[in-house]
């Protein structure tokens, strides 16, 4: 049997075109960019996938390139008020562009608070240049991250909540996806999506693409992309209110943990949201091995009852990271047919 390849190879020349040919290659025209990107995977050459949750850099830099948000029919009513708010500290360099990816979401009802720490560089000055576009600002030393949201979601009344580092994006129509998949679902109280990752240059350097939400592996390692997180200030009261400001790594993990200790209804949608930077003061990169390690060892002893080794931690997610290689495997074919 010949391989799909051999096929390819012998497809017949199209003869002189005249009349009748010009209108058959315009009806096969449609199949040809599925037949191509189908072909281009037969070309890979097969190796052991690895999965990508987990990895900051999957490969050089490219052009930011993301669909929208797939669009939702209005609901009857008032869509849910949005309250997102920015806590950032020593971020000038990044803040203008986060600032702009949330006033850019369509969202008529929205909330938008940027805390900052007292930084030194320009961000005093990047604020400034907001100032009557943001429901609100302020620059003064704080205690942390936790307590700077905090104080930011105090200022706050919208229904549906998220925050948003300052030197991490929105993607374009996220808002607005949130707002109406909310009001379709009222008994969802915790929504997320897919991430993006960037880099200094804003250029796309990797794509978490998650499987159906989990919640037996939300207690043993934390996947969620957090600038992809919108959950309800019901649950929010529910659970206290508050950021634990004894955290300073895992305080996004130890709130949705919180969550489902309520009983709080998870969805993961299988759709772009947020973009995540990567850049070597980023905390993530700067603290895991220190700050964070000490942290997700102390929710794991509270939330499973004991300190579970990596290789453990590695085994009871192994299906979870097989079900993320089928869904990235499948928008990898998606896009490959779609460009």
């Amino acid at each position: 049997m010949k391989s799909a390849l051999e096929i390819e190879d012998e497809v017949e020349k199209p003869p002189v075109e005249g009349p009748e040919t010009q209108s058959l290659m315009a009806l096969r025209r449609p199949y040809r960019r599925v037949r191509s990107g189908f072909l281009s995977l037969l070309r890979m050459r097969p190796s052991a996938p690895a999965p990508k949750l987990g990895v900051l850099r999957q490969h050089p830099p490219r052009p930011l390139r993301v669909g929208r948000p797939p669009y939702l029919a209005p609901v009857v009513g008032p869509l849910p008020t949005i309250s997102i708010v920015t806590p950032s500290f020593e971020q000038g360099r990044f803040l203008r562009q986060s600032i702009d990816s949330v006033l850019a979401q369509e969202h008529p009802r929205l909330e938008y608070f940027v805390q900052d720490g007292g930084s030194a560089d320009e961000s005093a000055s990047i604020l400034g240049e907001f100032d009557g576009r943001l429901s609100g600002w302020d620059t003064a030393p704080d205690r942390g991250q936790a307590h700077a949201i905090n104080i930011a979601f105090r200022r706050t009344t919208g229904e549906i909540m998220g925050w948003l580092n300052s030197d991490d994006l929105l993607l374009p129509g996220a808002l607005m996806y949130v707002a109406r998949f909310f009001a379709r679902n009222p008994d969802i109280s915790v929504l997320y999506g897919n991430r993006i990752l960037i880099d200094e240059s804003g250029l796309e350097v990797g794509r978490w693409i998650l499987p159906k939400h989990d919640s037996g592996i939300l207690r043993w390692v934390d996947f969620i992309p957090q600038e992809t997180l919108f959950w309800r200030r019901s649950l929010w009261n529910q659970v206290g209110g508050g950021i634990d400001e004894s955290l300073h790594f895992a305080i996004d993990w130890d709130l949705l943990l919180r969550f489902q200790t309520a009983g709080a209804r998870f969805a993961h949608v299988p759709h772009f949201l947020g973009a995540f930077r990567v850049h070597p003061q980023q905390k993530t990169s700067a603290q895991m091995d220190s700050t964070g390690a000490r942290e997700v060892a102390a929710l794991r002893r509270k939330y499973l009852g004991f300190e579970p080794s990596q290789d453990e931690v590695m085994a009871r997610s192994k299906l979870y990271l097989s079900r993320h290689l089928i869904e990235h495997a499948r928008v990898q074919i998606r896009d490959r047919i779609a460009f």
